[in-house]
């Protein structure tokens, strides 16, 4: 009996070392590929996975990211803002259903029915102020809480209090504005004395652009040479919305200090992980992937990235934590947590295609409904299976088993259904840890008829260039390039767009269009993105 338990215990151990391993492996083609530097953490209950560093802190002076280095957070800095209004309210100080008002006796009219709870939850209607034209202008330069306040206090709201959710960093501030109202001390005070200190989070801190802060990271872009230095912004601008540091490993104490209970009580931490709106709770997102409940949030700042997941059902945390702007942390996040949970990740280099017979491959072609409006059509020439989403360019798509198939150009992976007779009656897009299921709707492929291109003046084209807000994590740039409006997300390729209106375009290379909303002074103050039946906003810094 004691020998098959050894024995037990030996596979265990070995299928442990092989994730751990596996891991490492995940987070290094990211390093290889120049998409990645900075910092990751695995962590089941209090067992760490993985711990490590990648690439340099310092690219001048060559300096490795390790566990201990320090990194910008961005809107990681909201779930701390999030749980210093509870500390509040369970101290009597405050109810989150109460008028901001009631903290603000000056507070405009239009903010009358707005509560901390629409603050928190991203639905007060309140215009997010690092959308403002002259924002980049002033990002530089020191300010106050109320100064930035002051910035958006009398702007009109983009919707009545409660109606709808958009990510608005004004909201957040505002927060650390009460927080310091009510508590008579700064923000940097008060989580300090109230989170930090009582967390043992000795690593962690509001960041500052003088004083002398050991083994901070220093931040970096992608440019047209390279890395780049970050620009430069003053770290009292992002406030309560986004100017905390710390580490992977104190993120590991924030997670085991906040849903271990040493924080807030049950009901306060049950409001906090309540999502109202679009999957937002207090300052974090709770979503599914890959058929797990995942607790999350990300942050985008000048020179970093971050990516903070905790998955409640085994009490799994991975911290992702980038010195270099991209996209990367989401997906390594994600491809870690995929891994901890015993599923197989694959990357793009790994995948083995094998050779099907055009007759099987036949069976396959059709369209496929993947949302109302867009279709992705699955054609057949020769031996070759390729897939087309919308109006975007045909990819082919290649074998790896007879009903599973995967794309070179993206990492992305299609699964054909049949249903009890053998037919072929849907499929399911594997992408960024979610699964998007299309009904077969027909045996052909029928294409939509192609949109139509107009020339704009590069005058009017001009007024959509700069900077968009996506997400916490991700930025949307427009620029001008001779009369051709271009268009790159974070960390991806830039590409054309090809207007069929004067406010709306288009994208040839992916099923979607982008269009600019004014306000009443004719002033551009956000774009949508429409893609795969789904309407993104991203509001102009």
């Amino acid at each position: 009996m004691l020998s098959r338990l050894l024995v037990f215990a030996l596979l265990a151990t070995l299928c442990a070392a092989q994730d751990i391993a596996r891991m490492d492996q995940v987070v290094q083609s990211y390093v290889n590929n120049q998409s990645f530097m900075g910092s990751v953490l695995v962590a089941r209950g209090s067992q760490v996975l993985l711990s490590k560093g990648y690439g340099s802190a310092d690219l001048e002076w060559n300096i490795p990211n390790s566990p201990a280095t320090k990194f910008r957070l961005g809107s990681i800095t909201k779930q701390f803002t999030a749980a210093s209004i509870l500390l509040l309210e369970q101290r009597g100080k405050l109810n989150i259903h109460d008028p901001v008002k009631k903290y603000l006796p000056d507070a405009p009219a239009a903010w009358d029915k707005i509560t901390i709870f629409n603050l928190l939850t991203h639905t007060s209607g309140i215009p997010s102020f690092t959308s403002f034209p002259d924002y980049a202008k002033l990002e530089p330069f020191p300010t106050t809480a109320e100064q930035l306040v002051a910035r958006f206090k009398d702007k009109p709201l983009d919707f009545a209090p409660g109606e709808k959710w958009s990510y608005s960093n004004s909201g957040y501030v505002l927060l650390g504005y009460l927080i310091e109202n009510i508590t008579g001390g700064s923000y940097e005070k008060f989580v300090t004395e109230n989170i930090f200190a009582p967390l043992g989070m000795k690593d962690s801190g509001y960041d500052s652009n003088s004083a002398v802060i050991m083994h901070r990271a220093t931040g970096y872009v992608h440019g047209s040479k390279g890395l780049e230095n970050a620009g430069f912004i003053h770290m009292s601008v992002p406030h309560a919305a986004g100017a905390l540091y710390s580490t992977t490993e104190d993120l590991l104490k924030w997670e085991q200090g906040l849903f271990g209970g040493k924080l807030l009580s049950a009901a306060s931490l049950e409001k906090m992980t309540t999502p109202f709106k679009d999957n937002y709770a207090f300052g974090l997102q709770v979503e599914t992937k890959g058929g797990h409940k995942v607790i999350e949030h990300g942050g985008g700042i000048e020179g970093f990235n971050t990516e903070l997941a905790y998955y409640p059902e085994d009490k799994l945390t991975v911290v992702a934590l980038a010195n270099v702007n991209g996209q990367a942390v989401g997906d390594i996040a994600t491809k870690l947590a995929a891994i901890a949970h015993g599923e197989t990740v694959k990357l793009p280099a790994e995948r083995n295609e094998i050779k099907l017979d055009a007759k099987i491959l036949a069976h396959y072609v059709g369209t496929y409904q993947m949302a109302p409006g867009v279709n992705m059509l699955i054609t057949l020439e020769g031996d070759q299976l390729s897939e087309k989403l919308g109006s975007q360019a045909m990819f082919p798509i290649f074998p790896e088993s007879e009903n599973m198939f995967f794309l070179k150009v993206v990492e992305a992976e299609i699964e054909f259904l049949k249903d009890s007779s053998g037919a072929v009656n849907a499929l399911v897009l594997h992408q960024n840890g979610r699964d998007q299921k299309a009904p077969r709707i027909s045996d052909k492929a029928e294409a939509p008829p192609p949109r139509k291109e107009i020339k704009l003046d590069p005058q009017i084209l001009a007024q959509y260039t700069g900077t968009y807000t996506l997400s916490p994590t991700m930025d949307v740039t427009m620029t001008l390039e001779g009369d051709t409006l271009m268009t790159q997300i974070t960390g991806q390729p830039k590409f054309p767009l090809f207007a069929e209106s004067e406010n709306r375009f288009f994208l040839k290379v992916v099923d979607a269009q982008v269009e600019f909303v004014k306000d009443a002074q004719g002033r551009v103050t956000h774009l949508i993105i429409h893609q795969g039946g789904v309407d993104a906003k991203a509001v102009r810094k």
